[in-house]
């Protein structure tokens, strides 16, 4: 074994990335500390599937039946009209694999929540604070912060998202790897209005959905609504612009929607953003590097996003051990391994908008028929399989 370097790694952002990446560093060494904005860990958020190899690696990470237990136990999804008659349904197995092989799904916060209990006595974490500035020499990188004292790391890590911080200080503007996917979407927890047992229904107009689910055992829901548009001037921070954009979008639809949008403004965790992806040619320069949603986000519409979390936070930290912390190599390899998975999330991303959310009724009428057949036709499994075929893109490496 060679002498371990570059010990001392920050990372930005405590949401499913930055976690699993403390996790596995942690294990294998390394002294990882996690910067977060938020106050404390962020809840809500839409409800992620965990697939494939990422279900490996969370065995692996000995936490599978922890997410098991957090699982939202969907049984499946219908779609409905305006006078609330199923037109068409479909099982959470038959669509994407969940309940085969320990895959499941989950809220995104319930995930976060496994995560940092199974780091917090481990990882250094400091809420209520980002970085502000980062100087990168052969020492390693001077970060400032707002509000904790200037130190030095080894190595700096952004896991803070599609808006990362981290990723403009270190490789430029947004606007240099954001591209529009054509859609938004919003998110908030409601009452379970519709009294839903582990089902989801959605509702479609032309070029948009409304829908609702059960969350927590059926004692709360979500309320989920996308819509297809062109890039929307707005600032992402600013909560109640995004509340008067989902309303006037919404307004004068029938079915549940001016229930769950009465609902919206109590929610406390309203999410709303574009579906985009994040791409870029490299995902680190010198000691700085993305891992996540920071460097390559697939966009909700993939249904990736969690997979591709966990399995790059997994491949860089097993990539930094191989290469006993020298960041050259252990980047470039780590790019190397995951860029075939990437690749496939984003690429599957592009198809899904016209199914999700039709642009006409007449599709939408033949997105209905095409679920109704789904279970009887004999390539059912090449659709309902194609999210399980994507989280397997990469098999999970045994590292050092």
């Amino acid at each position: 074994m060679r002498e371990m370097t570059n010990h001392n790694v920050l990372i930005s952002g405590a949401s499913i990335a930055g976690p699993a990446l403390a996790f596995w560093l942690e294990r294998y060494g390394f002294t990882p500390t996690i910067v977060e904005k938020a106050p404390a860990l962020r809840q809500g958020g839409q409800a992620i599937d965990v697939l494939g190899t990422a279900t490996e690696i969370v065995r692996r990470m000995g936490l599978l039946e922890r997410v098991q237990a957090a699982s939202t136990g969907k049984r499946g999804t219908s779609y409905v009209d305006v006078h609330g008659t199923v037109r068409a349904s479909i099982s959470s197995e038959v669509f994407n694999g969940v309940g085969a092989n320990g895959d499941t799904e989950i809220q995104r916060g319930d995930l976060a929540q496994v995560l940092y209990d199974a780091t917090s006595d481990k990882v250094d974490y400091l809420f209520g604070d980002s970085i502000t500035a980062m100087v990168q020499d052969q020492d390693g990188v001077h970060v400032t912060f707002e509000h904790s004292p200037a130190r030095t790391f080894d190595l700096v890590i952004g896991a803070d998202g599609v808006h990362s911080h981290t990723r403009r200080l270190a490789f430029g503007p947004e606007s240099d790897f954001l591209r529009h996917m054509g859609y938004y979407i919003a998110i908030y927890t409601t009452p379970n209005l519709l009294n839903l047992d582990h089902w989801e229904y959605d509702y479609n107009t032309p070029g948009t959905i409304a829908g609702s689910y059960s969350a927590r055992h059926n004692t709360q829901a979500k309320a989920i609504f996308a819509w297809a548009s062109d890039p929307i001037d707005h600032d992402y921070r600013d909560g109640a612009a995004q509340r008067r954009i989902l309303c006037d979008t919404f307004a004068g639809q029938g079915w549940e929607v001016p229930r769950l949008l009465a609902e919206l403004p109590a929610a406390q965790d309203f999410y709303f953003d574009a579906m985009a992806q994040i791409r870029m040619r490299s995902w680190s320069t010198g000691r700085v590097a993305l891992v996540g949603d920071a460097g390559y986000c697939a966009s909700p519409l993939s249904g990736q996003g969690a997979n591709l979390s966990l399995v790059g936070a997994y491949v860089l930290a097993g990539q930094l051990a191989t290469a006993a912390g020298e960041h050259t190599a252990a980047f470039a390899g780590y790019e190397r391994e995951m860029r075939p998975m990437v690749d496939a999330c984003q690429k599957f991303a592009e198809g899904v908008g016209g199914w999700y959310a039709p642009n006409s009724r007449t599709m939408i009428r033949v997105r209905d028929l095409n679920v109704r057949l789904l279970p009887y036709l004999p390539w059912r499994g090449l659709i309902g399989g194609a999210p399980q075929k994507v989280a397997r893109t990469i098999e999970a490496a045994a590292y050092v």
